[in-house]
């Protein structure tokens, strides 16, 4: 018996000594952040963002999640560490400690990442030293996600399918259904066939803010600020897509042209926005700024100047209020910038591009004044 436990002893010891080979490292698989996800920042000080700022840029950081799945029986101490991939922004990070909660299979700690990207991240186990568990994801990025909701003008019913020009990519779409990121070349995720705004506004957005950028797409075109209240399918999938995307920076509203067709007053107009904002606010659990568009025009559906104006005062009036901010008057953007009767009767190929600039003046404005 004494025999068997100094063989067990020495077994042991040998083990523990003994070096991992490199077929012996267990792969880790990792389920967040996910390929092509961009993780929403904090921090950011446009003041202190310049190149030339004291201990360089600042632009900012995330508590990244780090979750994956590994063989059970994997102990030791883990660590993360942060690659730049081509031309990207931000910085490499040398070896950082991981905490790592367990659950079977299953792991998840949070990892504090500077804003920038493309990144790979690269997460391994160590004993005594040596990798017995590693693995990675790319690319990936921590930077500024917007939530789209409204009608077809948010959507894809316009005229030009645009790709995403930004060289390295770094403009990206959530699929609500998949629970997927990829590049947002048009059309965008369960959002209409045709051409939108948004790759055009994040090929914009992405070398001023110098970070990726996301968008999250619900809108639906012909809707109403009625079929958006609480109560509807339309609110419950907004408020599951802006908690499956996670944190997000604001929501981009396009949308009254319907309003207009119902008649609906500016008291009803400004009642039914608060309660869609205030409801998803309590089931998100945070305050995001809503940029609320001027969007009531609709040139090849009706000519009412007095029902658009009628929402147009309700959306001025919006913008007073808390948690509401000025979005792009994309009212001026008539003749040549909207499709006629033989397209698909909504922006054209420029008007698109025009409408992503005033977005981007908005955006641009509302992240220098909150932030400072």
């Amino acid at each position: 018996m004494l025999k068997y436990a100094l063989l067990l002893m020495l077994t042991a010891i040998v083990f523990a000594i003994s070096p991992v080979k490199a077929d012996d490292v267990v792969k880790l698989v990792l389920t967040s952040p996910l390929p092509y996800q961009v993780v929403q920042r904090e921090g950011f000080e446009p003041g202190r963002s310049h190149e030339h700022n004291i201990g360089g840029p600042e632009l900012g950081y995330a508590d990244v999640d780090v979750r994956g799945t590994v063989n059970n029986g994997i102990a030791g101490q883990w660590e993360f560490r942060i690659m730049t991939l081509k031309q990207a922004f931000g910085r490499t990070s040398d070896w950082h400690a991981l905490n790592v909660e367990l659950a079977g299979k299953e792991f998840r700690a949070p990892a504090e990442v500077t804003a920038g990207g493309w990144y790979r991240l690269e997460v391994r186990c160590l004993r005594n030293d040596t990798p017995i568990a590693e693995g990675s994801v790319e690319p990936f990025g921590v930077g500024d996600v917007f939530v789209v909701a409204g009608q077809s003008y948010a959507g894809g019913y316009n005229d030009d399918i645009l790709p995403v020009a930004e060289p390295q990519q770094r403009v990206v779409a959530f699929d609500w259904q998949k629970k997927t990121w990829a590049v947002a070349n048009d059309p965008q995720p369960h959002a209409g066939d045709g051409g939108t705004i948004w790759p055009a506004l994040g090929d914009m957005l992405v070398p001023m803010l110098r970070v990726p950028v996301g968008f999250v797409n619900v809108s639906v075109g012909a809707t109403s600020t009625g079929q958006w209240k609480p109560e509807g399918d339309l609110h419950k999938r907004l408020v599951a897509a802006g908690n499956d995307a996670g944190p997000f920076r604001a929501v981009l509203w396009q949308q009254g042209e319907s309003d207009v067709l119902e008649k609906t007053s500016t008291e009803a107009y400004v009642k039914n926005m608060i309660g869609i904002r205030e409801a998803a606010a309590r089931a998100w659990q945070f305050e995001p700024t809503w940029l609320l568009a001027e969007s009531t025009l609709h040139p090849t559906v009706y000519n009412d100047p007095v029902g658009e104006d009628r929402i147009r005062q309700g959306i001025r009036q919006l913008w007073k209020r808390p948690h509401f901010a000025p979005g792009p008057d994309t009212d001026l953007l008539s003749g040549e910038n909207r499709g006629d009767a033989n397209s698909r009767r909504h922006f054209s190929g420029i008007g698109q591009r025009r409408a992503a600039l005033l977005w981007f003046v908005s955006i641009w404005n509302e992240t220098e004044k909150v932030t400072k």
